[in-house]
């Protein structure tokens, strides 16, 4: 690497990272479980592939955004578009239940290890370019918005192209007579995704660079990421601002848990049909990705116009919780007026994590220097999993009705409310001036750098 790259230039490749990472999931989104139940998966099989998937993402969360930060960050994204490319692939072709297992955890793996590289990347070449104090929102918000697109765009090519291939002279049933049952309508949009996420690690080897690191054995390595999760963990306790970050992720992720366990059976119930309602369902989430996408889009604006990003955070989670009240709120309804308030509220959850997120993550990169960025990433996204995970035992065994959309409203607005008390952020360099504890992370040797509050004469 000759020099930094400039802002336009990282953020047009962060943009471009996050479109082809999310793209292949998003395809995958809507044929998957029809796929597994097509290749003669029983419904109890399905879940315990989906908690391999879940438990592997949790499990590897925090070593992979260590190894992120100590082995670097095309590294590891690589890293993750050969695995999500092996895991589609396999449940793409795949009918024996042990080789969809493996599919399913690989894909788990290759999400655990995608969690922060890129954007960690993002913000250490912005501010290589521009200083520790360069605005990230504009960039993390284009980000968001560009997941949020990829995901919206890959469910409704997802669930198209099996019915396309169906319709007309049925290329499906000749695919698959052809292929002796290899390769379906419904494991196309898998496959597809294989070539995408071909495109994505050639891109990351070519269009992110970085500076050398130092020459590490895999000994060093092995005993460097530990540290730097214990890092990371240690920094939630020590730094209010990050705790509120962490803890918020916990909230966004109750409330999407409350979202995506309650809307599948209630769009059942207005169409009177699964099959509708599924059809439904897929419209529901490409509408919340798009909302979403524009949420984030307008972090920045709701940032400059609550006066902070603390304040922006409070607006946006609070109007995400209304949203899961207007759901809670017309839980029994039938009628026209009681159907569009809830798809008011359903579009208002996504808008307001939209927003809250760039904000957030704005906040979270001016406490951590470069050298933990990915693992507090990493910490942000098992917060979210952990506690969503939990609300969903919990949403699951509430009767239906109300309550369990209150849940989550409830979970999200008590997000809001932490970030009540204003409390500066401050970047890292200038805190190491006023005395307040920095986390470095890794550096050479295995061991942390806690810089610790001086005492101000």
């Amino acid at each position: 690497m000759t020099g930094p790259l400039d802002i336009p230039a990282a953020r047009r490749r962060y943009i471009t990272v996050c479109v082809l990472f999310w793209l292949p999931l998003g395809l995958s989104l809507a044929p998957l479980i029809l796929l597994l139940t097509e290749r003669g998966m029983t419904t109890a099989t399905i879940s315990g592939l989906f908690a391999a998937h879940s438990l592997t993402a949790a499990a590897l969360e925090l070593p992979t955004g260590g190894l992120a930060d100590v082995l670097g960050r095309r590294a590891v994204l690589v890293a993750a578009g050969l695995l999500n490319l092996t895991a589609l692939a396999l449940v793409g072709l795949g009918s024996a239940p042990w080789l969809l297992a493996l599919g399913m955890v690989l894909m788990g793996a290759g999400r655990a290890l995608s969690s922060g590289p890129a954007e960690a990347w993002y913000v250490d070449t912005v501010q290589a370019d521009s200083g520790p104090d360069a605005d990230l929102r504009p960039g993390l918000a284009g980000g968001s918005s560009a997941t949020s697109a990829a995901l919206a765009a890959g469910t409704l090519l997802g669930g198209a192209l099996p019915w396309l291939l169906g319709a007309g002279p049925d290329l499906g049933a000749r695919l698959s007579e052809a292929s002796s049952g290899l390769v379906l309508p419904l494991s196309v949009p898998l496959l597809l995704g294989v070539a995408v996420e071909i495109a994505f690690v050639l891109y990351v080897v070519t269009a992110l660079p970085e500076p050398p690191r130092p020459a590490a054995a895999l000994r060093d390595v092995l005993r460097g990421v530990p540290a730097t999760v214990v890092g990371g963990l240690r920094l939630g306790g020590r730094d209010t601002l990050v705790r509120r970050v962490f803890l918020s992720a916990g909230a966004a992720g109750s409330a999407l848990v409350v979202i995506e366990l309650l809307v599948p059976g209630r769009a059942a119930a207005v169409t009177g049909g699964s099959e509708s309602g599924a059809v439904l369902f897929a419209g529901l989430a490409c509408a919340g990705f798009i909302c979403s996408g524009l949420g984030s889009r307008l972090a920045p604006l709701t940032a400059r116009l609550a006066g902070s990003g603390e304040r922006a955070v409070v607006v946006s989670l609070g109007a995400g919780a209304s949203g899961l009240l207007l759901l809670a709120a017309t839980a029994a309804a039938t009628g026209a007026g009681a159907l569009a308030l809830a798809a008011a509220g359903y579009g208002l959850v996504y808008l307001g994590l939209g927003a809250a997120g760039p904000n957030q993550n704005d906040i979270l990169h001016r406490r951590v220097t470069s050298a933990g960025r990915a693992t507090a990433l990493s910490v942000q996204s098992l917060a979210l999993q952990l506690v969503g995970a939990l609300t969903g035992l919990v949403a699951g065994a509430l009767r239906p009705g109300p309550v369990p959309w209150l849940l989550g409203g409830a979970a999200l607005l008590a997000g809001s409310l932490l970030w009540l008390r204003r409390s500066g952020p401050a970047s890292p360099n200038e805190r190491r001036g006023s005395g307040e504890a920095v986390w470095s992370g890794h550096r050479p040797g295995g061991t942390l750098e806690f810089h610790a509050p001086q005492r101000q004469e």
